[in-house]
């Protein structure tokens, strides 16, 4: 898992800029990781820690922080791109009803070098994701006699 001090030690082993506004988003995306929230969510709460922010600033700092494998960019055909730092092998439990994105320990790991010798894939990266209704999109639904869940 992320924090402060490993990210800004990655951005200076390569060579990158720690300025106030890239402060600014790591902080949110620390304190939002939870919620794997979007540019658009880290906007608006890294405004509030630095109103200098551009919506620019985020995208690039985003984008930087993810080709440099330092968090994840979970990207939806039908929903806006989200971010995590929970780099461990996981399944992401997505919300069709609000959403979210709940993290669930993955119960059986691949080995990359495995599936390589196997298969001759290289893998770079993985991601495993189920897609239903939370907790509190089944109650509220049950609520309206919806049979949807």
């Amino acid at each position: 898992m992320m924090n402060r001090e490993s990210i800004v030690k990655a951005f200076r082993e390569k060579g990158l800029k720690i300025t106030p506004q890239r402060i600014a988003i790591i902080e949110v995306l620390m304190e939002k990781n939870d919620d794997h929230p979007g540019a658009g969510a880290i906007y608006r709460e890294a405004r509030k820690k630095r109103r200098s922010v551009s919506l620019s600033t985020v995208y690039a700092t985003l984008g930087e922080l993810s080709r440099r494998g330092i968090i994840k960019k979970l990207q939806f055909d039908q929903m806006e791109n989200r971010y995590e730092g929970n780099l461990e092998e996981h399944v992401n439990l997505i919300c069709k009803g609000c959403g979210k994105i709940i993290d669930y320990e993955a119960p059986v790991s691949l080995d990359p070098a495995k599936v390589a010798r196997k298969t001759g894939f290289q893998m770079l990266d993985s991601r495993l994701e189920y897609y239903g209704y939370c907790r509190e999109c089944v109650n509220r639904l049950k609520g309206k006699g919806d049979r949807t869940p």
